[in-house]
């Protein structure tokens, strides 16, 4: 199987460049609900789990350096969602609890592990 590139995967790369993009280049402006309020969490997975799964493997946490597969992809999803879902608002003023923020961890997760498995 093909070595997975961690921070360098494209979809990575990709993810975090359209963030970036939304974030600091798109003026609030021409931000419909989507962009403002969807778009960054549809690109928590593919931007963040790459990083979080270099970070397993140098702590022995990870055996193989291949693509994440569809465990591991819903392992985190569960984890963040809950931890930003449900923990989060109990401790951060500004943080509430929305599933729909669920459901667009889940749409990227989809989107990154076909990329990820094809």
């Amino acid at each position: 199987m093909k070595r997975f590139g961690y921070v360098r995967d494209p979809v990575c790369l990709a993810a975090c460049a359209l963030y970036a993009a939304n974030r600091w280049l798109i003026p609030v402006a021409f931000k419909g609900i989507f962009l403002r309020s969807y778009f960054s969490d549809v690109l928590l997975i593919p931007a963040a789990l790459p990083p979080v799964l270099r970070l397993h493997r140098w702590l022995g946490l990870r055996a193989n350096d291949e693509p994440p597969g569809w465990r591991e992809i819903a392992l985190h999803v569960a984890v963040w969602s809950i931890a930003a879902e449900v923990v989060a608002p109990h401790f951060f003023a500004r943080a509430t609890g929305d599933a729909w923020d669920v459901v667009a961890y889940a749409a990227g997760a989809l989107v990154a592990g076909l990329v990820w498995n094809r």
